[in-house]
């Protein structure tokens, strides 16, 4: 035995691991880790309160606090299915006009608050954006409360992590360790939120953000079973897939449930278009909207709410198939009124719903045409809950998991890979977007087409340009010799154009009160190396 090596081993050991653990405290990773449970157990803790917010609203109408809608709304006199909506649009329009606000804060505000760094989401503004969508879902508007929860997630990790001088990275990490609490903690779906901030909200998968998220989705799930306890969202029949000759009726279900999907989006980006032309107070929007939905409610008291409990009749094949036409017709315009309307809410259980009634009519139809072959119309109602709110949403993978933990039915994978994956695809290849990517680019934000983009947008002339020196003399610029200048707040896309159009090397920078007064001077050579240290930046950010 070597015994010079084995007392050499323990030096070796050192020098080994001391550069790791000094890599690992000068990342402040450790920081992260404690303040994602912080942050995960106030998400955890608001996502708690948020739901039974909306129970209570509901309780003075329906006389019920659960997400039995359908079944309480059978139970009171009509008149209630149709003021409920208009009285909640009521409030909801004073809301907006009190906090001068314009809509309710969405899961699009919290990419762009990671894609333009050093944005902070308002807890304030957070807040109260959480208040008008539990009023809007309590009375009854169609939408989803993943949405809110989302945002509200963020914003109360977007507090925490604005107080903390962190890294770059630290806080778009803490922010996606809020989402990934919140959707946990709505859905006790701890996995699917861990791979929800992943792919929708960093869009990549660093290793170096993976604890922290974890630590705050487990937080976020911990709270929630603990009180509302540890069942699924959806109770499922049992079910098996018969045979595998059916996947190429699993494959026809995606293509089928991606022009559901391409409709919704369409039908909702119709309907905000249509509202934005129409002259109209903010705060009557939301009473113009509660009418419609109050009158379709009247008749199909199936959309009202977030429409689990229609979903999960779907899944146990007790809605008939014209039953299920409708429904799909209905809750598109109805969750498009909805948040045209400036109501408060998401997008995902809507999908769900129409995903579910989808894949039930297929399945009743398959099942009318091959029953010695077709699966239970239960199996296509889960298939399409995922198809179609994966295309939607644009996040195949974590959709995927989430349909898994709301239902429990892991052993049908396969078919709902296949589904997802293809409803997916034939979507990009119609629309191109997801919903939130195209809500992005009408505020001319191109996220999904790289961290270039967003870099050139977002970085400013300021981040970059010598200032003058103190003390000395201003210098000034007559603004007819047409002379090109910056401004502080131009893009670096706006500056780096600039510099080519005229062949420049060097460009005032003029105030931005005052066009003659220089108060910097931009190079170039100076833009072009922090665009460049700002990719490789990201591209850091991405990898470790």
């Amino acid at each position: 035995m070597n015994w010079a090596i084995l007392k050499k081993l323990p030096t070796i050991l050192v020098s080994w691991i001391k550069p790791n653990l000094d890599t690992f405290k000068g990342s402040r990773a450790l920081n992260i880790w404690i303040l994602s449970l912080l942050i995960g157990a106030a998400v955890g803790v608001a996502a708690i309160a948020f739901r039974e917010l909306i129970g209570i609203v509901q309780w003075p109408w329906l006389k019920n606090r659960s997400e039995d809608i359908l079944t309480a709304a059978r139970n009171v006199s009509t008149i209630w299915l149709f003021l409920a909506p208009v009285i909640g649009g009521l409030i909801v329009g004073q809301l907006l006009r009190f906090l001068h606000a314009r809509r309710a804060g969405n899961v699009s505000d919290v990419i762009e608050a990671r894609s333009t760094t050093g944005r902070n989401l308002g807890l304030t503004q957070g807040l109260w954006s959480a208040l008008v969508s539990a009023i809007s879902l309590g009375a009854g508007a169609s939408a989803g409360r993943e949405g809110p929860i989302v945002h509200l997630g963020a914003t109360l990790a977007s507090f925490i992590a604005h107080r903390q001088k962190l890294p770059e990275w630290c806080s778009k990490t803490l922010l996606a360790a809020g989402v990934a609490s919140a959707i946990s903690a709505s859905f006790n779906a701890p996995i699917a939120g861990v791979l929800f901030a992943h792919e929708v909200i960093l869009q990549h998968y660093a290793m170096r953000s993976f604890v922290p998220i974890v630590i705050a989705s487990t937080v976020g799930t911990v709270l929630s079973r603990l009180w509302f306890d540890e069942v699924t969202t959806f109770l499922i029949p049992i079910y098996q897939i018969t045979s595998y000759w059916e996947f190429p009726a699993f494959a026809l279900l995606g293509i089928v449930c991606a022009l559901v999907a391409v409709l919704f989006q369409f039908t909702l980006f119709s309907a905000e278009y249509v509202a934005r032309g129409i002259k109209m107070p903010i705060w009557m929007r939301p009473i113009v909207g509660g009418l419609v939905v109050g009158i379709m409610a009247m008749f199909l008291p199936h959309i009202l709410g977030v429409g689990y409990e229609v979903t999960d009749k779907m899944l146990w094949n007790q809605l008939p198939l014209w039953l299920l036409f409708t429904l799909i017709i209905a809750k598109t315009f109805a969750t498009a009124i909805t948040l045209a309307s400036r109501f408060g809410g998401g997008i995902f259980s809507p999908a769900l719903f129409l995903g579910a009634a989808t894949g039930g009519a297929f399945g009743l139809i398959a099942g009318s045409i091959f029953p010695d072959l077709a699966s239970s119309g239960g199996l296509y109602a889960i298939l399409g809950m995922g198809a179609v709110a994966g295309a939607v949403l644009g996040a195949p993978i974590s959709t995927t998991m989430i349909v898994f933990e709301l239902t429990g039915g892991y052993s049908l994978s396969i078919a709902l890979l296949l589904c997802v994956a293809i409803a997916h695809g034939v979507n990009q290849a119609l629309h191109g977007l997801s919903y939130f990517h195209w809500q992005l680019e009408m505020r001319g934000l191109f996220d999904h087409l790289g961290p270039h983009r967003s870099i050139m947008r977002t970085k400013k002339v300021m981040d970059f340009m010598d200032v003058v020196e103190p003390g000395l003399e201003p210098e000034t610029i007559d603004p007819e010799k047409g002379t090109p200048v910056l401004k502080p707040s131009n893009s670096i896309d706006f500056a780096l154009r600039t510099f080519d159009a005229g062949g420049y090397q060097r460009l005032p920078v003029v105030d931005e009160r005052d066009e003659t007064k220089i108060i910097a001077w931009a190079l170039q050579v100076n833009a072009l190396r922090y665009f460049n240290k700002a990719l490789i930046d990201a591209s850091v950010e991405e990898h470790r």
